[in-house]
């Protein structure tokens, strides 16, 4: 059963910098699932970000709540999946299932974690109208009181010093990927960008084109493309599909249409290849082009896991100077903030 509390998360807003100034509180940005969880007596609802209903996909964060002392609370922080010593994407996105045999097998093998970073209401009282000083003191008395005993429940770091949050940022990866700072003075901004803002820390690889995907509209009379099919080669020589550019200005898209289409052949990915539509992306066509993978570009990403860049890149520039079989994967080694993660996950 469901609780009937709903709020929206606060939301936040991109820059480039850390801000600095003693109205901010910083926290590690983590990847995971963004997740309201309110408990109300014997009902638990877990809320994304967007309004979906979680509660199914992660029993065990349910269970965890009902075996809290407090029959009443509101809770914003991060579902993620410890696997070792990080915090693994490809883990959490596996118990997105249909099938609620596999949610429960998944929940036994590879439980998950709920990660609070703030607290929105204590029993009767709600606190997401204090100020965010008042709601960090709140909520690290409420897990000091709860969260001890929890297999489930965690309290996520802040800090006050800039040293911290410029430390969390150059460590970022295996489960967080930046910096979140928050305003102190006020209040919970539910659906506003007004008092969050996050820092990512972006990385650049150097990536082989291996095919393309033409634009679904075209451009003056004629197709142009849409989107770079990037490839990096592992240590066999196989080269494997890891992702997309599609930041393509369109004055520059008739000279690129004209410079990939000179070079179409069948096959170009020896490795795993493109794939067509998925449950996260319906609406992207599954027709694309091959071409000989001659051609080097730097991109800029922010993710790479389980093979892959999980959200899309920007060409940085053309590497003329590079050869395609140097572009490998091990270049993409990132380094992993194991010791923010076992912190969290030490009893």
């Amino acid at each position: 059963m469901k609780t009937s509390y709903a709020i929206a998360a606060m939301e936040a807003r991109s820059v480039d910098e850390i801000p600095e100034g003693p109205q901010w509180q910083y926290e590690p940005k983590w990847d995971g699932f963004r997740c309201i969880l309110a408990r109300d007596g014997g009902k638990v609802a877990l809320t994304s970000k967007s309004g979906q209903d979680l509660q199914r996909y992660f029993p065990e964060i349910v269970a965890g709540a009902l075996s809290l002392r407090a029959q009443s609370f509101v809770l914003d922080g991060e579902i993620v999946v410890p696997v070792e010593t990080q915090f693994s994407f490809d883990d959490l996105l596996q118990r997105i299932h249909p099938a609620a045999s596999r949610i429960k097998k998944l929940a036994e093998k590879t439980p998950a974690l709920y990660l609070a970073f703030d607290l929105l209401k204590d029993g009767r009282t709600e606190v997401a109208t204090k100020r965010l000083s008042d709601r960090r003191r709140l909520l690290t008395n409420f897990a000091g009181r709860q969260f001890p005993r929890s297999e489930v429940f965690r309290l996520s770091p802040a800090s006050l010093k800039l040293s911290d949050a410029e430390h969390w940022l150059k460590a970022a990866g295996g489960g967080s990927d930046g910096v979140i700072a928050k305003r102190l003075d006020l209040a919970y901004q539910a659906g506003t960008r007004e008092g969050m803002q996050k820092i990512k820390r972006y990385r650049t690889a150097d990536c082989v084109i291996g095919g393309f995907r033409y634009a679904e509209q075209k451009q003056v009379g004629r197709k142009v493309v849409g989107s770079l099919l990037l490839g990096l080669f592992d240590n066999d020589g196989l080269l494997h599909h890891v992702g997309f550019s599609s930041a393509i200005k369109a004055k520059d898209k008739p000279v690129l249409t004209d410079k990939l289409e000179s070079i179409v052949q069948k096959r170009s990915f020896t490795g795993n290849a493109p794939g067509g539509p998925s449950r996260w992306s319906t609406k992207r066509s599954s027709a694309w082009v091959a071409v000989k993978p001659k051609n080097v570009v730097e991109v800029s990403y922010d993710h790479f896991t389980g093979g892959r860049f999980r959200h899309g890149t920007s060409v940085v520039r053309w590497r003329t100077d590079k050869r395609p079989d140097q572009c490998t994967m091990d270049q993409l080694e990132q380094k992993i903030s194991r010791a923010l993660v076992r912190n969290i996950l030490r009893r």
